[in-house]
């Protein structure tokens, strides 16, 4: 499955069924009149936030929506039937925005089985019997019905996670990710080998968290370097950010504040959130240069630095112990989200 985490759709409420002209004529009954109904109400757009969904890409392929209008009336002052509401299942994380310049934000789906009515269906039009008058005793007047609503909207996805993981390219995010959790994202030796988001449930100590890995960022990405920042987004409903170091970089103070001024540049608070620095690579280091080079990169981050090794599985559990340290205690709402397996929107 491919991963899209935006989409543009055209909604349409359903319009109001159209009234009846309709006259009472039965048999040996002296008076007759007007008895023609009224229509029924158009159909509604819902949007609901369902689990299993990770992605937003059926909205590629789909990108109209129309809700059925209401039945019309009929005599014996029967209303038509009303248009089956339209319900648009969307991942949970999944934000409603305005088509306009500023992208407003129109509603933002956070919890499993949240139903927004978005737009409404038209009202039926009257029938001729509502015409009626001591003085227009048969009206041949009726309602067409309220048309519906419509309009463009985007949709933004932003996955819900508890722990986000940002460095610079190849610095070990995917070999961390699939270490401690049963994604199995790619890796190879090479920069930008993740391109779309992944997630991956971790059980540690009894807890249940869910981490987010997404494309390492490079300087200039505000400005849409490399892969840019549109992946940030992600991120921004994390607790707690893992900033991961390559202990091969010929700096790591540098490469530390680069991810950091790209973190300040993207603003939305992802640089103010708690952040577990960790020096990834350490199994190609001896001892003195370990020290040297935590020592050099706590000094830049101001925090303690966490010496480890993804791939050879060093260092792992002090650094799952800071995460829950940082998360406090409870149950994980994005953990009980996702699936009970880990899973990947790919």
């Amino acid at each position: 499955m491919h991963f899209l985490d935006q989409a543009k759709i055209f909604i349409r409420s359903g319009a109001g069924g159209p009234g009846a002209v309709s006259f009472r004529r039965e048999k040996f009954i002296e008076y007759g009149g007007p008895d023609g109904g009224e229509g029924g109400k158009g159909g509604d757009i819902i949007f609901e936030a369902v689990p299993g969904l990770n992605t937003l890409i059926d909205f590629r392929y789909t990108q109209h929506f129309r809700a059925p209008r209401g039945k019309g009336g009929s005599g014996s002052n029967m209303t038509g039937a009303g248009g089956k509401d339209l319900v648009i299942k969307v991942p949970v994380g999944t934000q409603i925005l305005a088509d306009d310049e500023e992208r407003t934000v129109l509603a933002d789906f956070t919890k499993e089985g949240q139903r927004i009515h978005f737009l409404k269906g038209g009202d039926g039009g009257r029938g001729n019997a509502s015409y009626k008058t001591s003085t227009n005793r048969a009206p041949r007047q009726h309602g067409t019905g309220w048309p519906g609503e419509e309009m463009w909207v985007w949709l933004r996805l932003k996955l819900l996670a508890d722990v986000g993981l940002v460095g610079l390219p190849n610095a070990g995010k995917s070999t961390f990710i699939n270490a401690v959790t049963n994604a199995q994202a790619k890796v190879g030796a090479y920069a930008f080998t993740t391109l779309r988001p992944q997630l991956g449930v971790v059980s540690h100590r009894g807890r249940e968290f869910v981490v987010a890995d997404i494309p390492g960022l490079i300087e200039g990405a505000a400005e849409g370097a490399g892969i840019g920042d549109r992946f940030l987004g992600h991120i921004e409903r994390c607790k707690v950010l893992l900033h991961l170091v390559d202990a091969n970089d010929e700096d790591v103070a540098t490469s530390y504040r680069i991810v950091r001024d790209e973190l300040d540049a993207y603003g939305e608070g992802l640089a103010d959130k708690p952040v577990i620095v960790a020096l990834n690579k350490i199994d190609t280091l001896d001892d003195e240069l370990i020290d040297a080079l935590s020592a050099e990169l706590a000094e830049a981050s101001g925090a303690k630095v966490f010496p480890m090794s993804a791939a050879g599985g060093i260092g792992i559990e002090p650094v799952l112990d800071a995460f829950l340290e940082k998360l406090g205690p409870g149950a994980s709402e994005a953990a009980d989200v996702a699936e009970e397996k880990p899973w990947s929107p790919l």
